[in-house]
């Protein structure tokens, strides 16, 4: 701003002072041109005027008043012919005359007024101007007209006060100097003012999201990552002195029902008085938060005894006897609550969070309300023990001509939404156990993480898709089927050894084999997953993240993924149907928008009506899948699209 203001400045006082000049100039050739019409030409031969001549020429310029400060004439050889002064000799500027007589043009020089007999005081300024004679200017021109008017015989020294236009320049100049100095320091006020602003908006932005990136949105408690932190600051404060840590964990009993019952939005309004409820009954060092859906925690940073512990989660659990108010309805609300203590039942913060985890889960198993931990119920059920048993049998009876297999794959359609065409399947594993029947992949999967036979789980169904891509293929329908991968199976580079070995043996291309990686796993083990799902997409197998938006991918991780396809979660698909929450559609065209950019397919699980599946199709969505279209079937149930063309599935 600085230099733009020197520049308009120097710029500005450069521009009056050459037209000052040219004004000047243009006033002195004037003059110059009526004293030469009182000579003769053959004067500025001889370098002499006789004093009828001399007067001649005084009564030309006297016109010109005080501006004209001295007039000289001088011939060709630079002898002084006229001078208004009186003076009777004198010496020119031999340059400055020289260069007139050749070029024909004036030459005007701005300088103090330094002649004889000036007085000192005088600081005048004076306009000095050489100006050419040309023969056509004297009073007796010899020659042809057109030669005349060329042809130079002398000059003529002009001097104009100059003074008043200088001190009107300098006066000029220091009004644009401060005319420019006050806009640049208003202009500068004003974008210190808007830089101010806009820094304080952007701290102000940024503690708030900082803020909301700890707290639930919902409550306004604390979220499960902020609590993290405050249990883990807890544990280090009680680590030299003889103190607890407890946790209490509560479940809103049948929390389902009442969301499928009166809605989201009741469901979300007895949420938020859950938490009011709990912030206000507490003591104020405990921190209570909100860990997701229906699931809140109460961290205990200092409890003397795990009996006190269980008193106070005893009296949380009385907070719910009063009956929630919901618009017009008055709701009872039953809870299951966990509690853990460190170091009774847990070494370290992870370990407490799955104590208390587990304590919650026997309660609300065995309907006691209330469940201190206890080893007892920590993953040794008769139940689960017998489940996991008959998981590893199942396994194990796998291609024995005479066991009836109980682990099938079922699979469901993709549709593309512009179209409304199949264009892929997704692998689902089903458990048809003997007296159960047939169990979903949440009823014996996580079992099977736990207990570390999830690997033979995948090895199944990347066996079973494999094989029944070969099958297709051989009937000449192809389509891309995508099976799910653990967090377990993509951190380990065996995966792909056995997807290759597989493809290799059942002659399937790599191009119809897609895998499933939820979220979740790939933030788990990033330095992991990342050259596993490398190698994958070298082989050719697509790529895809599950249950997008459930997890803490950042945008710089998501670019940086060597995947192909982004599943926005049920959750947020199902919050775009009648009932939703507001802001719903804003969240997921923001997936649609990001993924895109990163030039990513999108592809929308849960789908459940038409209303949700246009909509989805007005967000940019481009594939989706769920029960409008069909529920995973067995193979046999299932047509898939055969050769390139896309063919709905019935």
């Amino acid at each position: 701003m600085l230099l733009v203001g020197v520049a308009l400045v120097v710029v500005t006082s450069s521009q009056m002072r050459g037209q000052a000049v040219r004004d000047g100039t243009a006033a002195a050739a004037r003059t110059a041109m009526f004293a030469a019409r009182a000579v003769p030409s053959t004067a500025f031969v001889t370098g002499l005027l006789s004093a009828e001549e001399r007067d001649a020429v005084t009564d030309a310029i006297r016109g010109f008043g005080d501006e004209l400060v001295e007039l000289r004439l001088w011939s060709a050889d630079g002898r002084l012919m006229y001078s208004s002064d009186g003076a009777t000799t004198g010496l020119p500027r031999a340059d400055r005359l020289t260069r007139v007589m050749r070029s024909g043009t004036p030459d005007a020089v701005v300088q103090p007024d330094v002649r004889a007999g000036v007085p000192a005081p005088d600081e005048r300024t004076v306009l000095d101007v050489y100006v050419p004679v040309r023969l056509s200017d004297t009073a007796t021109p010899e020659e042809p007209t057109d030669v005349a008017a060329t042809a130079r015989v002398g000059g003529a020294e002009v001097m104009l006060d100059h003074t008043v236009t200088q001190q009107t320049l300098q006066s000029t100049t220091r009004t644009v100097t401060l005319v420019v100095v006050g806009s640049l320091v208003v202009l500068w006020l004003l974008l210190f003012r808007i830089v101010h602003a806009t820094s304080r908006r952007l701290r102000t932005t940024a503690l708030d999201n900082a803020r909301l990136a700890l707290l639930d949105s919902l409550t306004g408690l604390p979220n499960r990552r902020l609590l993290a932190d405050q249990m883990q600051r807890a544990i280090e404060k009680v680590a030299d002195d003889d103190a607890r840590v407890g946790l209490i964990l509560l479940d809103i009993d049948r929390f389902k029902d009442i969301n499928d019952t009166l809605g989201h939005d009741h469901g979300d309004e007895l949420l938020q008085q859950v938490a009011e409820r709990l912030r206000h009954a507490l003591r104020d060092d405990d921190v209570v938060a909100r860990l997701g859906g229906d699931e809140f925690a109460i961290l205990l940073p200092d409890v003397r005894t795990v009996a006190n512990a269980e008193r106070l989660a005893l009296r949380v659990r009385g907070l719910f006897a009063r009956p929630f108010e919901l618009s017009d309805i008055a709701l009872h609300v039953e809870t299951s609550i966990g509690v853990a203590c460190l170091p009774d039942h847990a070494a370290d913060a992870s370990a407490l969070m799955r104590t208390a985890d587990i304590a919650m889960y026997a309660a609300k198993h065995h309907r006691t309300g209330v469940s201190v931990y206890s080893p007892a119920s920590d993953d040794s059920s008769p139940a689960r023990l017998v489940l996991l048993g008959e998981l590893h049998r199942a396994l194990e009876s796998r291609g024995d001509p005479t066991e009836v297999p109980q682990l099938e794959m079922h699979y469901q359609p993709k549709i593309e939404l512009a179209s409304q065409r199949t264009v892929g399947l997704e692998a689902l594993i089903r458990w048809r156990h003997p007296t159960r029947g047939l169990l979903p992949p949440g009823a014996f999967v996580p079992l099977a993480e736990q207990s570390g036979l999830i690997h033979r789980v995948t090895e199944f169904a990347l066996e079973e898709s494999v094989r029944q891509l070969a099958r297709w293929h051989a009937q000449g329908q192809a389509v891309p089927v995508a099976v799910n991968l653990s967090a377990h199976d993509v951190a380990s580079p065996a995966v792909v050894d056995m997807i290759e070995l597989l493809l290799a043996r059942h002659g399937v291309d790599a191009s119809l084999l897609e895998v499933e990686v939820t979220e979740t796993a790939l933030v788990a083990d990033r330095t992991r997953v990342v050259p596993v799902l490398e190698r994958l997409s070298a082989l050719g197998v697509c790529v895809a993240i599950d249950d997008f938006g459930t997890g803490t991918t950042s945008i710089s991780q998501l670019r940086d993924l060597p995947v192909a396809e982004l599943k926005i979660d049920r959750v947020f698909v199902a919050d775009l149907g009648e009932g939703g929450r507001a802001g719903s559609e804003v969240v997921v065209q923001a997936m649609v928008d990001l993924a895109h950019s990163f030039g990513l397919r999108v592809v929308a699980e849960g789908v459940e009506d038409e209303p949700t599946a246009r909509t989805l199709e007005r967000l940019g969505v481009d594939r989706a899948q769920g029960f409008l279209w069909a529920r995973p079937a067995p193979a046999s149930a299932v047509h898939p699209p055969g050769g390139s063309s896309l063919h709905p599935i019935g």
